[in-house]
């Protein structure tokens, strides 16, 4: 047990002081969630603020922050096919600890980086007119550790099935933009048309957003508008049950593959 959990560590340690290390990454996945809430949620002010009765920039703030923690810990794990391509991954197979432990460790270091990415979003939007209290701070904690190992599920289910890191970095671009509209990471999904409404229920994202505005607005006027349908714990039934089947599914078909290498 204490060699499973050294190497979980271990893995994790290595992605987090990955990201410390690469400073344009950490600007750029900070500046692009800022600039959706300032910029889009200021715009959406004189149209969904005035529909909804809810300030558009919290909005945008609540959607993006769990869109943020979702995105970068899923987009962290294309680094699995970088690994694959120059072998580390194979070398990380040969020690004498589980599959699954390897993955878990991979998701924990990737959820390390996005939340650290999430408490700088937060920071910088407060000068935008964004309030948070600690009841809403504690409600957000566990929202967010679902959000991030969702989203390292999510991209574990995906980076499996891919030859190379080139082919994950073009397929999480066509899997993730559709899931900012549809999962209503800006805007909150009510009366979708029957089509849209299925593809909305199918985006991941959409229950990620859904959890994070449920504990944001919880207690306020404008919860069920932020909301939007469903419930929140339904959206952690679904979130629980993504999640068992995204891993499960990823590491049995990751682990086949480096075994056919």
């Amino acid at each position: 047990m204490g060699g499973e959990g050294s190497a979980l560590l271990a893995i994790a340690q290595r992605d987090v002081l990955k990201l410390l290390r690469d400073a344009p990454r950490l600007a750029v996945s900070l500046a692009f969630p800022v600039l959706l809430i300032a910029g889009l949620g200021s715009v959406l002010q004189p149209t969904v603020g005035r529909v909804t009765g809810v300030d558009a920039v919290t909005l945008a703030f609540a959607g993006v922050l769990a869109a943020t923690l979702f995105q970068s810990t899923a987009a962290g794990m294309i680094s699995l096919a970088e690994d694959r391509e120059t072998d580390f991954a194979r070398e990380l197979f040969v020690t004498p600890v589980s599959r699954l432990t390897l993955v878990v460790g991979k998701i924990l270091g990737e959820s390390g980086v996005a939340l650290l990415q999430g408490v700088c979003v937060v920071v910088c939007a407060l000068p935008f007119g964004v309030a948070m209290s600690w009841g809403q701070l504690a409600r957000m904690l566990p929202v967010a550790a679902a959000c991030c190992l969702l989203g390292g599920a999510f991209g574990l289910g995906v980076v499996a099935w891919l030859p190379n890191q080139r082919s994950a970095m073009q397929v999480f671009q066509f899997l993730i933009i559709p899931q900012y509209v549809l999962g209503g990471v800006l805007v909150p999904l009510h009366g979708l048309p029957g089509w849209a409404a299925a593809a909305a229920r199918a985006m991941p994202l959409r229950y990620a957003v859904q959890l994070g505005r449920a504990a944001y607005f919880a207690g306020r006027p404008g919860y069920p508008a932020a909301v939007g349908a469903g419930s929140a714990a339904a959206a952690w039934v679904v979130v629980a049950v993504l999640f068992a089947v995204l891993l499960t599914g990823g590491v049995l078909v990751f682990d086949r593959r480096e075994r056919a290498r």
